[in-house]
């Protein structure tokens, strides 16, 4: 199966998250009836690595797949997903930001309540495969070459450290990667990769730079429909991609600059 595939990418599931992750939060309700019409409509989720798996090798896909996949790692989405989850039998992808994580390797910066090693492990063992989203969630692009291996490598060390099994695939971080990036993820030995991009993901966009469709709180239901259906897409998210291209060139010139000053030090 080799045509697009939408990759819903959440973040936190909270009645009444604060005001850092509001927008890209969506209600317990809302994530419940996103899921009874992926189910009424015959979708099937898979997970992240099985798609990669399949595109790369030619393993067997069902007729109308779809990813679900969250980042980050909050709390809701144990509290309030895995239950909805579980009642489908819908499989499902969480990318983790292991400093975020509540527990030994906590580094701060989080945004909102976050999941513990425990919870993390009561997904696995519920068809929710766990990937790599970098250790402290830095805009990749604007790393060090040091810097960028170690987010890349300490991430997946502590998640095979916790979960028992090495991550096959990976989420940039704010969805910013480059070439040197995807380069870094693969050399870590990541299989997969997904950017955001909003737009139905496709075998030719690479096993690193597969994109994905933004769900959030102002996605009302008949929106969601549109979008699993691959209609629309490109005009419900025209400003962001004029954002997300203005800002692409924003960072470029950090990057250059940064690499004239160390240049002269």
């Amino acid at each position: 199966m080799n045509g697009p595939v939408p990759i819903l990418m959440y973040h936190s599931i909270a009645p009444r998250p604060g005001d850092a992750t509001r927008r890209l939060s969506v209600t317990p309700d809302a994530f419940a009836q996103q899921m009874a019409l992926l189910d009424t409509q015959g979708f099937t989720p898979v997970d992240t690595a099985r798609l990669g798996a399949s595109w790369r090798d030619g393993a067997p896909l069902p007729k109308r797949p779809v990813l679900v996949t969250f980042d980050d790692g909050y709390e809701g989405v144990h509290r309030h997903g895995l239950p909805v989850l579980a009642k489908y039998g819908f499989a499902a992808t969480l990318f983790v930001s292991t400093g975020w994580i509540r527990g030994a390797y906590e580094t701060g910066g989080r945004l909102g309540t976050m999941l513990d090693w425990d919870q993390v492990r009561e997904l696995a063992a519920e068809q929710v495969e766990i990937g790599g989203h970098s250790h402290t969630h830095p805009q990749m692009d604007q790393l060090s070459d040091a810097a960028l291996r170690f987010e890349v490598q300490r991430c997946r060390e502590i998640i095979t450290g916790e979960v028992g099994t090495r991550p096959a695939s990976f989420a940039y971080p704010y969805g910013y990667s480059s070439r040197r990036v995807r380069a870094a993820v693969r050399e870590a030995g990541f299989a997969q990769s997904l950017a955001v991009g909003n737009a139905l993901a496709r075998r030719r966009q690479g096993p690193y730079a597969l994109r994905r469709v933004t769900v959030r709180r102002s996605t009302g239901i008949e929106e969601f429909e549109r979008l699993v259906e691959g209609r629309a897409i490109t005009l419900n998210f025209a400003r962001d991609r004029a954002l997300t291209k203005g800002y692409a060139m924003v960072r470029r010139a950090r990057q250059v600059r940064r690499k004239a000053i160390s240049s002269r030090v």
